[in-house]
């Protein structure tokens, strides 16, 4: 066996998550036991490589120790710097896509790293697939708190956002029986409805609407006259940021300079407002969560899945099981190629035994 140490770098891209930091310390604790295994991570995702200082710290025990239970990630994230399309602004002020990704790959070889573990969602585990391709020894690690990874039947972050979500909700559900209310609550979802079809299911919604399943105001509006007796009822309302009516569009304003998206978010007063212009006579009041879903402690099932993802990460890494992303499978820690984990994305199904039972429960989608 070779006494040569050996360095992986460890990156977090794309928004936070409750886990992050369980994965990056899983990661350093397993590196740990093999002896000549030395762990860094890169600030900001590949900013950290790419930016001239760089900013790459090693991972110490002292630096990892304890940081499962904190939200965020000590790495700290961005979601503007895609080596593919990395955001330069020019002096006019336009924003100008370079590919940077055969830059990158030279410097982090040129650092010296054996292998990368890419801790990202949908977009980030994209980046690593290309990087892979142009001979970069890569590892993904599946995250977003919007579920939307099709190649493992659960992401870390998604529970704990759904635990915040429910439970901000059963909170409004006491404030709209006492005033006779309709509460609007919306939840992030950009392109999928999870984390607004389980917090519904959760805390017991009259109405769920999401981006899969387009949604008729006017029948809305008899469901939530249906609650309703002289005057006298309420109605609980889960929305996810990116749900649209039946021949509308989304509500979205532009995203920040070198963003690749549109900022959602708006759609709970959107709905207030068609449901008063469709006839609804109840007062209607609105609350949107957004971030506050990604921030705080992670819950103990996202702390051990996101541990066990971390230890088999770098498991892969020692093995030399490059180009995969590991996942949740049938409850086993596994792994996936990064074109089976990015081959489609995770919509939630309109003919699922989910959306059936959330039908069961009396749960409208307001189609």
């Amino acid at each position: 066996m070779s006494n040569r140490i050996k360095k992986v770098l460890v990156v977090t891209g794309g928004g936070d998550c409750p886990g992050l930091n369980a994965v990056i310390r899983g990661i350093a604790k397993r590196a740990r036991k093999e002896k000549n295994w030395e762990v860094w991570g890169s600030i900001e995702a590949f900013n950290g490589v790419l930016n001239e200082p760089q900013h790459i710290i090693r991972l110490t025990s002292h630096k990892t120790a304890g940081i499962h239970v904190k939200g965020g990630t000590i790495l700290k994230t961005t979601n503007k710097s895609n080596p593919l399309k990395y955001p330069v602004i020019q002096p006019d002020g336009t924003v100008k896509e370079l590919d940077r990704s055969d830059e990158l790959v030279q410097k982090i070889r040129s650092l010296g790293f054996d292998a990368v573990i890419n801790i990202g969602g949908d977009g980030s585990q994209r980046i690593s697939r290309v990087l892979y391709q142009k001979g970069l020894p890569i590892v993904g690690v599946p995250k977003t708190i919007d579920n939307d990874l099709s190649a493992t039947d659960m992401t870390f972050g998604f529970q704990t956002a759904v635990q915040i979500a429910t439970d901000a909700f059963d909170k409004l559900v006491t404030t709209a029986e006492s005033h006779h209310r309709v509460m609007i609550m919306e939840v992030m979802g950009r392109d999928a409805g999870w984390i607004a079809l389980h917090t519904a299911i959760a805390g017991g919604a009259e109405i769920c609407l999401i981006p899969e399943i387009p949604y008729d105001v006017n029948k809305l509006v008899k469901r939530i006259e249906a609650r309703y007796t002289h005057g006298k009822g309420f109605v609980n309302i889960v929305v996810a940021e990116g749900a649209r009516p039946v021949d509308g569009t989304v509500v979205a304003r532009a995203g920040e300079k070198g963003s690749e998206h549109k900022r959602l978010g708006g759609i709970a007063f959107q709905l207030a407002q068609q449901l008063k212009d469709a006839g609804c006579k109840a007062e209607i009041r609105e609350t949107v969560l957004g971030h506050i879903q990604r921030g705080g402690t992670p819950t103990a099932f996202d702390r051990v899945l996101a541990s066990l993802f971390g230890v088999k990460a770098m498991e892969l890494v020692i093995h030399e099981e490059f180009g995969k992303m590991v996942a949740l499978k049938n409850n086993n820690i596994t792994y996936v190629s990064l074109e089976e984990a990015t081959r489609e994305y995770n919509f939630v199904q309109k003919d699922s035994y989910l959306i059936k039972a959330a039908r069961g429960l009396g749960i409208s989608f307001g189609d």
